[in-house]
């Protein structure tokens, strides 16, 4: 594997953990500068609200400008909405805090195409390893980012600062390993072949099947995972226990991801997906359960492998839909897809969370799981439909 693979996957690593720190604390500390549980996920939801805003501007710099300078300059707008952060919490200011996560969200949007980066990276036999290597590098961020929150947490005499200092640190360490770093031009500078347009590209029954899944399975993880926090304070449980909730969920993510491409490659997409979905669901329904630790624990396990078997081979997918020079533009398009939705689900998971509780939320997202098996059923049977067609266009 490439050296620039694995450096991809330390990057990976640094971002996820700074990714994990802001789930666990974000939350927490919008419920201490607004004082209504309402408005608690806002500062996650301007995350990925942020997040979104970046995926299409990031897919044309990188056209132009090539991977590493769009990623150095993300990670420095990262630092930036940190600094923002800070200066939130000294003056007690739940705006200019949101406007902080923001910023934040926006390198963080930057940093989800490293997984594409990889891709381009590597070979063609070695594509889905490269892909599963560089998710895998949030086996690392599982342990180093709880652990960050809860060493930070009582760092400084304000409440949760020392967590974004820790933040900081994480994006120099980025910042300075993409210095180092050799990566090439996306797939698409180098396509000789013409790009379609738009409307060309989403009447692709597989690759607007491979968005929709993505996006369906990162939003449903994402409620879940925003309202946890918040649940589990509700039911009594301390912060420590909520880290490591969080930090399990994380490990059940991306652990899976050194043998996914390999199953991948053997089942196929629609099989894992299907097994994906499965445990989306069994993550969902023990949410009926007692309230315990151990419930969250479980249910949250479930969440991040089926998250793992359903987004990674739909990313996988995706990649073997479009034609060279269309992979920047397809690539944000699926980013922004994914994350419009996301942005949603985290603005709405306090909200619902209050109003109906920990179990009737859970319950609410059955239908969206369901909804990846009708999208595969309804792709399915335009390919027999297609199929049916040749053949008698043949006979004739």
């Amino acid at each position: 594997m490439p050296l620039t693979v694995w450096g991809l996957a330390l990057c990976q690593a640094l971002l996820v953990s700074g990714n994990i720190l802001l789930i666990a604390v974000s939350p927490l500390v919008g419920n201490q500068l607004s004082g209504s549980a309402d408005w608690s996920t806002l500062p996650v939801a301007m995350q990925l609200l942020g997040l979104t805003a970046a995926t299409l501007p990031s897919g044309w710099l990188t056209a132009r400008l090539g991977r590493k300078r769009t990623f150095i300059i993300a990670n420095g707008i990262g630092l930036v909405g940190i600094a923002i952060c800070v200066l939130a919490l000294k003056l007690s200011a739940f705006s200019l805090f949101n406007l902080g996560t923001f910023a934040i969200g926006m390198s963080i949007g930057a940093g989800m195409l490293y997984r594409f980066a990889a891709i381009d990276a590597a070979s063609p036999v070695q594509r889905d390893r490269a892909l599963g290597l560089v998710m895998a590098g949030g086996v690392i961020a599982a342990f180093l980012g709880p652990w960050l929150a809860r060493a930070s947490q009582q760092g400084f005499e304000i409440p949760f600062l020392g967590c974004f200092v820790g933040l900081a640190g994480l994006y120099m360490l980025a910042l300075l390993l993409l210095s180092m770093l050799k990566l090439p031009l996306p797939r698409g500078a180098a396509g000789h072949e013409p790009a379609r347009q738009l409307g060309a590209l989403l009447r692709e029954p597989k690759l607007v099947t491979a968005i929709v899944i993505a996006t369906l399975s990162y939003a449903t993880m994402n409620l879940a995972m925003t309202a946890t926090p918040l649940a589990m304070t509700h039911a009594g449980h301390t912060f420590g226990d909520v880290t490591n909730v969080i930090q399990w969920h994380i490990l059940a993510m991306f652990a899976p991801s050194f043998i996914t491409g390999d199953l991948t490659r053997r089942y196929g997409h629609q099989r894992m997906i299907i097994v994906g979905s499965l445990s989306l669901l069994a993550s969902l329904f023990c949410a009926l359960l007692p309230t315990s630790f151990w419930t969250f624990s479980i249910g949250l396990f479930l969440l991040g492998v089926g998250w793992n078997f359903t987004f990674l081979p739909a990313s996988a997918w995706l990649t073997t839909t479009y034609r060279p020079g269309e992979a920047p533009r397809v690539q944000a398009i699926n980013d922004c897809a994914v994350f419009s939705l996301t942005t949603l689900s985290a603005l709405l998971a306090g909200p619902l969370n209050a109003w109906l509780g920990w179990q009737t939320l859970n319950l609410m997202l059955i239908p969206l799981v369901m909804s990846m098996w009708l999208v595969l059923l309804v792709l399915r049977q335009n390919m027999h439909q297609e199929k049916a067609r040749r053949e008698a266009g043949l006979e004739r």
